[in-house]
């Protein structure tokens, strides 16, 4: 056990001194977002590390690359009948949807992934609660559609048509439910797809006027233009004036305003669009994973089949980040001892004063059964340990609190093995525990305020692709993706070096 405890930690030793290096080598300007300093280096002579996560200027495109996949597992595990019956539905309405997209001036393809967000691609679509809430292809609003975009919306004749169109269908008349679907399209015109669309046309084009912006005119249709004017006059600072020449005098697009606000940078903003409980902050990115998954349809079809394998195979996007096809993993306590011998898994050590975590005592507990040192799966790949070095002192900084208390880090098969035999909820095929790349953190915080800035995180980081994560009942289950190799330089700056 000593010697791989040993080999371990001058891996960590060469690879922070690499990772060192390279920090040093790109030493942020000033100006430049950093990770915060842990508690235990304050006032010493630590060398920044620019925060490779944070907003800066020129990451508009890339940003939202990451977020549309980060957004993409509710569209692959919650689109009714599956994201290809989902995809042939819309596909059918592409005519329309381009007619609506020239009416609008607007891209047609992010026209059709609004379809496929908002309905499927299902023109009889109906949000819970009742007809005056959202219906039809593009889901509008019974008030938005007469008061604002001039449609027709008779609520009392679309009511009693409906009623007719489920006992017609209850009672497998086809035909009578065919002609009751037309009649109702006549009475409310959400139902009827083309009409919807151009209803829909009508908003953005009033949306686009008022913000400038087509990415803004977009997410207004989520959020709503007033919402949205808030968020933007909050990160702007801005009080009253033309929203459009606010948006841009400052250079607004949607990736910085959403990306640049946080609870320590335009807090106000931030708080606003967390305000919103219905995710309208994440429809931008929603949309344009389901404009993607419309284009994966129309040219690469065997790829969309792969990642709605990978995504249903787990209630996260964590085998899209490393698939088991492609993942090396610890089926023997042999075999990851050579992982710790090589530097592929490196401790997860108890300095929680500079880490902002703690290392659960219960870590490893089943080691014994095992005949194993508990040692031995107290461990991380150094990108995994990285990134939750990154959480915990991003978490200290905004709540002021720590530690985060880590109860699980890296297992072998036979470890997993036993797990499943004592807990329910253990995964019994697959688990990312047996790669180093999965880590468990503690549902039990010190205060709100501790809690939601991990929330935070979480919710950050996944919207950028860098985590995939679920909760369990007692921990959330953290999947670190490769681009966490950006961080390997807090393995120098934390530099711990008791067990």
């Amino acid at each position: 056990m000593r010697r791989f405890v040993i080999l371990a930690a001058a891996a960590v030793v060469l690879v922070a001194a690499v990772a060192g290096v390279l920090a040093r080598d790109s030493a942020p300007p000033a100006g430049v977002p950093v990770v915060p300093t842990p508690p235990g280096k304050a006032g010493k002579d630590v060398e920044p590390l620019a925060d490779p996560f944070a907003w800066g200027p020129g990451r508009t495109v890339e940003f939202s690359r990451r977020a549309a996949a980060g957004n993409s597992h509710a569209l692959y595990a919650l689109s009714p009948g599956g994201v290809v019956a989902s995809a042939e539905r819309t596909a059918i309405h592409r005519a329309a949807v381009e007619r609506a997209a020239e009416q609008a001036d607007v891209d047609a393809d992010t026209l059709e992934g609004l379809v496929f967000l908002e309905s499927a691609g299902r023109e009889d679509a109906r949000a819970p609660g009742g007809l005056e809430g959202a219906a039809g292809l593009t889901q509008i609003l019974a008030e938005t559609g007469t008061n604002l975009l001039g449609m027709r919306v008779d609520l009392a004749e679309s009511r009693r048509y409906t009623r007719l169109l489920a006992r017609a269908e209850r009672r497998g008349r086809d035909g009578q439910a065919a002609a009751l679907r037309r009649a109702r399209a006549r009475v409310d015109e959400r139902f009827d797809p083309g009409r919807a669309l151009a209803g829909t046309a009508r908003y953005l084009t009033i949306a686009r006027k008022r913000f400038g912006r087509e990415d803004l005119a977009f997410v207004s249709y989520h959020m709503g233009i007033g919402n949205l004017e808030n968020v933007v006059r909050d990160y702007a600072s801005a009080g009253a004036g033309p929203i459009g020449a606010i948006v841009e005098d400052a250079g607004l697009t949607y990736a910085r305003v959403y990306f640049d606000s946080t609870p320590t940078r335009h807090a106000q903003a931030y708080r606003r669009l967390a305000s919103l409980g219905d995710d309208s902050s994440n429809y931008w990115w929603k949309l344009l994973a389901a404009r993607e998954i419309m284009r994966l349809w129309r040219e690469d079809r065997p790829e969309l089949d792969r990642l709605v394998a990978l995504h249903g195979a787990k209630g996260s996007a964590e085998e899209v980040l490393h698939p088991e096809s492609e993942t090396p993993r610890f089926d023997t306590a042999s075999e990851l001892r050579r992982a710790w011998d090589s530097g592929d898994v490196v401790p997860f050590r108890r300095a929680e004063a500079v880490t902002g975590l703690r290392r659960d005592p219960r870590m490893g507990e089943l080691a014994r059964r095992l005949k194993q040192p508990a040692g031995l799966y107290r461990g991380l790949r150094p990108e995994a340990l990285a990134l939750a070095l990154y959480i915990g002192a991003q978490v200290r900084e905004i709540s002021g609190q720590g530690p985060l208390v880590v109860t699980s880090t890296v297992r072998d098969g036979a470890y997993q093995d036993a797990l499943v035999r004592r807990n329910r909820e253990a995964t019994r095929h697959y688990s990312l525990h047996t790669t180093g790349w999965a880590f468990d953190v503690l549902r039990s915080y010190r205060s709100r305020r501790q809690a939601l800035a991990f929330q935070f995180m979480l919710d950050r980081l996944r919207t950028l692709n860098v985590i995939a994560w679920v909760r369990e009942p007692r921990a959330i289950h953290i999947t670190a993706s490769s681009d966490a190799t950006a961080l390997l330089g807090l393995l120098e700056r934390v530099n711990i070096e008791q067990p």
